[in-house]
């Protein structure tokens, strides 16, 4: 090719950038603010600190999560393949830690976490909240959107909108000078990343800590701070849970006493999620889940076989049931064959 139809083929190139910039559902981005310092992180995992001018001249992603957290849990598939695909055309893809229960301080257990759920981009481990505080953040999942003048052109708190999300990325790329296809990405999310059932999911979020609570219904209430020997009422009414046996409720978590304690709950979803923690680092816990009495049978999660069985090894989110349909009100039983686990919350899908 000579010259002249080089430098035609080039200015072609850009006309068209231009006309699809102007015309793309996300060309109006307002300039927010700019991009905070990451210089509160306590460390950082896939990449050696980041500074907003080491950033300068590509866009960038910010992501605030947390690893229990299954409305981030179930972005991901999103995320991961955001960054891949976006990599080479410009993008940053910087995943903030932001640590909600007290085991996600711990920074092996994050990087443990990191490893197993995929995440290969750059994660700044922000156990002080320092990032949080710094974008003045409050949620996760949370999604900054900066330029490559380092501008924040757009937020989105909480999961899906991931058209528009996905459009505000090949906006931003596109006015840094990328070419970008915009064919939109699409995603084979599996296990607990799999969206919710939103139509039948008539389960909120619960935590079992008394800080933040609701609906426990064993007689005499929760007992703070103390071993006590709780017993279950004989039915649940929606969205009630009980305790049997002795546990002591504390402010983030209800830890067992003594073998043979159980969980009831009264839910009506597709998925039902239990964050939980042993109490020990090697200190295994077995556990037997119930819906109705029974075995789960084909509605097992991926953390128990198709008779409820299951063992709890790391604290982080395991996906107990898994419905196949139809959807209705059950009563969820989980029994501990052992001691010392510590149940922080439970979620739905």
């Amino acid at each position: 090719m000579d010259q002249d139809a080089s430098g035609w083929k080039t200015l072609l190139t850009r006309a068209n950038q231009l006309v699809r910039s102007a015309t793309h559902p996300a060309a109006q981005l307002p300039v927010e603010g700019h991009l905070p310092s990451f210089d509160g992180a306590t460390g950082w995992l896939n990449s050696p600190p980041l500074t907003a001018t080491d950033l300068r001249g590509r866009a960038v992603l910010v992501n605030f999560w947390t690893y229990t957290c299954i409305n981030w849990l179930r972005t991901l598939p999103y995320v991961r393949a955001w960054a891949d695909r976006y990599r080479d055309h410009g993008l940053t893809v910087i995943g903030v830690h932001t640590p909600e229960f007290d085991f996600e301080h711990d920074l092996d257990n994050v990087r443990r976490e990191v490893k197993d759920l995929g995440v290969e981009f750059p994660v700044p481990v922000d156990n002080d909240y320092a990032i949080w505080t710094a974008f003045s953040n409050h949620y996760w999942p949370a999604f900054y959107f900066v330029d490559a003048q380092g501008q924040i052109r757009h937020h989105r708190f909480g999961e899906g909108d991931y058209q528009m999300s996905e459009m505000v990325l090949q906006q931003l790329l596109t006015d840094a000078g990328g070419d970008i296809d915009q064919e939109l990405t699409s995603v084979d999310a599996r296990g607990v990343e799999v969206a919710a059932d939103w139509d039948s999911l008539r389960s909120p979020e619960n935590y079992l800590g008394y800080e933040r609570t609701d609906n426990f219904v064993s007689p005499n209430g929760a007992i703070l701070d103390t071993s006590y020997a709780y017993a279950a009422p004989p039915r649940l009414g929606p969205n009630h849970w009980a305790l049997s046996g002795d546990w002591t409720v504390k402010q983030q978590a209800i830890v067992l006493n003594q073998g043979g304690g159980r969980i009831l709950y009264r839910f009506h979803a597709r998925d039902l999620n239990l964050v939980m923690a042993p109490p020990a680092p090697g200190s295994p816990v077995r556990f037997r889940v119930g819906l109705d009495g029974q075995p789960p049978g084909a509605a097992h999660g991926s953390d128990v076989d198709d008779q409820g069985n299951g063992t709890l090894t790391d604290p982080r989110l395991y996906q107990l049931i898994r419905q196949p349909g139809p959807i209705s009100d059950r009563t969820f039983e989980i029994g501990f064959l052992d001691p010392g686990v510590q149940a922080y919350a439970f979620t739905f899908g």
